[in-house]
C-alpha cells in the first residue's frame, strides 16, 4: 500500500471517528435544536426551524397569523433543561412580553424527536402559548382612559371633556354619489381646502368616515345639521374632546390636545401608539403623563375569524383572557388660574395687535391667577417666557439698590434734562414735566420716572448690586415652586459704561418676562421676594416624569418656541443663567419704602389715572424700553401695579409710551377686577 492510500486511510479514520463522538447520544444536537427554535420564536419568523410532521413555511404562516394581533412586539423566549426519554427531549420555553409597562410572563413545554442524526421539533400551538388550539389565535384590546382635567383656582375645570361634532364624509352612506363632489361641496361648506379633502375622501376606505373638521357645541357653530346631511354622505357625529372654555382661553399656557402625530409617536418610547390623544404644548404638554394616565391591555385568545357580533351574541364570553394590565385614569393637574381672571386678561387685551400680555398673581402665596397673552402674540407664550427689556420699571431695582447705599425717598438727587456717558446721550419720556428737573426727592424722581437722576446713580450703584436687588425682588432666579416652563429675567452682575447706564434703566442686556415684572410688583406688595406657584400638584401619579415634565423656569426653555416671534427675538441667546435664590431676600422696610415711591407714582407722577380705581389704593410703576434700529426707535410699553393682594403686569411688544399704552389697559383689567 503506498504512502497516499495509507493517508487517505487514516484521514477516513479521523472523520468517522470524528461524527461518533460529535453525535454519542445526540444530546448536543438536541439543545442546538432548542436553543434554534428559542431564537426563531423570538423573531416569530421558524421558517428555518425543521418540524416533525408540518413543513416549516405552513408552521411560519400559522404563527404569523397566532401573534399578528400583538404586531409589532416580539417576546424574549429562552430555552430551558432539556428532558430525555428514548428519541424524545421535552424542555421548558419561557417567554416575556413587554405589554405597556408591565411584562406577561408563561412557561410551556416543547418536545424534539429524533429523526435519523437530527432532531425535528414537534410543532403544536401550545408550545407558543399555553393551552392555544389550533385554529386559535392572539389578539390585544387596549381600553384608554379618559384623559384628566386642567383644574383652576378652587378646582374649577379649565380643560374638560366639552361636546364636540366631527363633520365629515361617510362612505357608506354616499348612496352610489360621487365622493369627491361630495368631499368638495362639504369641504367649501365648513371652510376646509377642498383639493386636499378630496384626496383624503378618496385614499379612504369604502367603510370610512372621514372627518374635515370638529366643531365645539356650545351655541357658536352656524353650520347646521340641515346644511350637512344635505351633501351625499355629509354627517355630523356628536363627540366630547378635552377642551378650554373658549378656543383662546389661555391657550399658550395650557396648550392642546390632539391626536398624537408620527413624531410624537416615536418620541414617546412605547408610550403612544396610532389613535391616542396627547398633549402640545403648554402643561398639556409638559404634563402629558400625568393627564393621560395608563391604558389598561387585555391579552387574550380565540377562535380566528370571530366576529364583534359573534362575540357579542355568545355568553359566556367566548375569548379567553390570558393577561391584562388595569387601566389607570390620569389624574387631574391642578392649577392656580382664575377663570374670571384669565378671562377679564384677555379680554382686555383682545384688541392689541402686537404680541402683549397680562400677569396676575397674589404676592401673599405667590399663586398666578391670570397669564394672559394676547392675539398678537400668535400663540407664543409671551406672558411667561417673553424676554424683553424692562424699561422704567426697573427704577424699583435700582432703588432697593439705592437704599441700601443710606438713600431714603426723600434723599435728594440730580435730574437734569439730559446726560452723556462715554458718548452716549440719555434724556427723559417726551413730556417730562420741567418742574421736576434739577434737584429733586428720589420719590419724585421715581414718581415722573426720571432716567438722568437714576443714570447719574450708576458711579454709586455697581452693576452687582442691581443683580443682587434684582434677586431680592425674586427676579432673575430659579422657580421651583412654578411648575411650569418659564422665564424669570436676566440680570448681567458686571457691565461697564453706557451698558451699565443703560442698565440703570432697564436697557442693555437686563431682560424680564411679565410674569417677572409681576413678581417684582408682588414682592414689594408682599414684603419679602414672592414665589411665584402656578401648578400644585406637578407629576402626581406619574412613576418617572420625562425630562419635558420638569423644566427649570428662569431659563426661557421649556415647552413652547425658545424665542419670542419678533422684537428681542435674539434676545434669548444672551439671557444669563438665574441665580438659585435671591442673596439678600428684601425686606419689609425696603419693600415698604419702595410701595411709598410707587403710590407717589399714581398721587402725583403719571399713572394719576389709576387713582379712580375702586378699592385698597394702587402703587405703580411705568416703563418705556426702546428697542430695535429704528428712528425714532421701537418702544416696549410696561406699566405694574400693586392693588391690595394683587400684583400685575402689563406689557405692550410694540406700544409707545408705558403710561399711555398699557397704563388704560391695566386701569381696566384693576376696575373690572375689583
Amino acid at each position: 500500500m503506498g504512502n497516499s492510500s495509507k493517508l487517505a486511510l487514516a484521514l477516513v479514520g479521523l472523520v468517522l471517528g470524528a461524527s461518533l463522538v460529535a453525535c454519542g447520544d445526540g444530546r448536543d444536537g438536541a439543545e442546538g435544536a432548542a436553543q434554534q427554535l428559542a431564537s426563531a420564536v423570538s423573531a416569530l419568523d421558524v421558517g428555518s426551524v425543521a418540524f416533525e410532521g408540518k413543513e416549516s413555511g405552513a408552521a411560519n404562516d400559522q404563527l404569523k397569523e397566532i401573534f399578528q394581533g400583538l404586531d409589532p412586539d416580539k417576546p424574549a423566549v429562552q430555552a430551558g433543561q432539556l428532558t430525555f426519554e428514548s428519541d424524545t427531549a421535552t424542555f421548558p420555553l419561557n417567554y416575556t412580553w413587554k405589554v405597556g409597562a408591565e411584562e406577561w410572563k408563561y412557561t410551556v413545554s416543547a418536545q424534539l424527536k429524533k429523526s435519523g442524526d437530527k432532531w425535528l421539533t414537534v410543532w403544536k400551538p401550545a408550545m407558543l402559548v399555553p393551552d392555544l388550539a389550533d385554529g386559535e389565535i392572539i389578539t390585544r384590546a387596549t381600553q384608554t382612559p379618559q384623559r384628566a382635567s386642567i383644574l383652576g383656582a378652587g378646582g374649577a375645570p379649565l380643560v374638560t371633556y366639552r361636546p364636540v361634532v366631527n363633520v365629515g364624509i361617510d362612505k357608506p352612506a354616499l348612496g352610489g354619489a360621487d365622493p369627491s363632489d361630495s368631499a368638495t361641496k362639504l369641504a367649501q361648506l365648513v371652510g376646509v381646502d377642498p383639493a386636499a379633502y378630496a384626496q383624503q375622501v378618496a385614499a379612504a376606505g369604502p367603510d370610512a368616515f372621514v372627518p374635515a373638521i370638529t366643531f365645539r357645541e356650545d351655541g357658536s357653530r352656524t353650520i347646521t345639521d340641515e346644511q350637512i346631511s344635505a351633501i351625499p354622505g355629509g354627517r355630523a357625529v356628536p363627540d366630547s374632546l378635552p377642551l378650554a372654555p373658549t378656543r383662546t382661553f389661555a391657550r399658550a399656557l395650557l396648550g392642546t390636545v390632539s391626536e398624537a402625530n408620527a413624531e410624537q409617536i416615536e418620541k414617546s418610547g412605547g408610550a403612544l401608539k396610532p389613535g391616542d390623544t396627547t398633549g402640545a404644548g403648554g402643561l398639556q404638554q409638559q404634563y402629558d403623563a400625568q393627564l393621560r394616565g395608563t391604558d389598561g391591555i387585555v391579552i387574550r385568545a380565540q377562535k380566528a375569524g370571530l366576529t364583534t357580533a359573534e362575540i357579542q351574541a355568545a355568553s359566556p364570553d367566548p375569548r379567553r383572557v390570558l393577561f391584562e394590565t388595569g387601566i389607570k385614569p390620569g389624574t387631574p393637574l391642578k392649577t392656580t388660574l382664575d377663570p374670571k381672571l384669565q378671562q377679564l386678561a384677555e379680554d382686555v387685551l383682545g384688541k392689541v395687535g402686537p404680541a402683549s400680555a397680562i400677569v396676575a398673581l397674589r404676592p401673599s402665596s405667590g399663586a398666578v391667577l391670570a397669564a394672559a397673552s394676547g392675539p398678537g402674540s400668535n400663540g407664543y407664550d409671551t406672558a411667561m417666557l417673553g424676554q424683553y427689556a424692562p424699561g422704567s420699571i426697573f427704577k424699583m431695582v435700582d432703588s432697593l439698590a439705592m437704599f441700601r447705599n443710606g438713600m431714603t425717598p426723600d434723599s435728594k438727587v440730580d435730574c437734569p434734562a439730559t446726560l452723556t456717558v462715554d458718548g452716549r446721550t440719555f434724556k427723559n419720556a417726551e413730556g417730562y414735566p420741567e418742574s421736576s428737573l434739577g434737584s429733586v426727592t428720589l420719590r419724585d424722581a421715581f414718581a415722573h420716572s426720571c432716567n438722568t437722576a437714576f443714570i447719574n446713580a450708576r458711579d454709586t450703584v455697581s452693576q452687582a448690586q442691581l443683580e443682587s436687588a434684582a434677586t431680592s425682588l425674586g427676579v432673575a432666579v430659579e422657580a421651583p415652586a412654578l411648575g411650569a416652563a418659564a422665564f424669570l429675567g436676566s440680570v448681567p452682575g458686571e457691565a461697564a459704561g453706557t451698558e451699565h447706564a443703560a442698565s440703570m434703566i432697564g436697557q442693555g442686556k437686563v431682560l424680564l418676562s411679565p410674569l417677572a415684572a409681576a413678581i417684582m410688583a408682588g414682592s414689594v406688595a408682599k414684603g419679602a421676594p414672592v414665589a411665584a406657584q402656578l401648578v400644585l400638584n406637578p407629576n402626581e401619579g406619574v412613576t418617572s416624569p420625562g425630562a419635558e415634565s420638569t423644566p427649570t423656569a428662569g431659563t426661557g426653555t421649556g415647552t413652547a418656541p425658545a424665542a419670542p416671534p419678533s422684537g428681542d427675538a435674539s434676545a434669548s441667546a444672551s439671557a444669563a443663567a438665574p441665580a438659585t435664590a435671591a442673596e439678600t431676600p428684601v425686606t419689609a422696610a425696603e419693600a415698604a419704602a419702595l410701595a411709598d415711591m410707587m403710590r407717589a407714582v399714581v398721587t402725583s407722577g403719571h399713572a394719576g389715572f389709576l387713582a379712580a380705581v375702586p378699592g385698597e389704593p394702587v402703587g405703580a410703576k411705568t416703563g418705556t424700553a426702546e428697542f430695535g434700529n429704528d428712528t425714532p426707535p421701537k418702544t416696549h410699553a410696561w406699566i405694574v401695579a400693586a392693588h391690595g393682594d394683587l400684583a400685575v403686569a402689563v406689557f405692550v411688544e410694540d406700544g409707545g409710551l408705558g403710561a399711555t399704552t398699557s397704563g388704560p389697559l391695566l386701569k381696566e383689567f384693576l376696575t373690572r377686577a375689583s
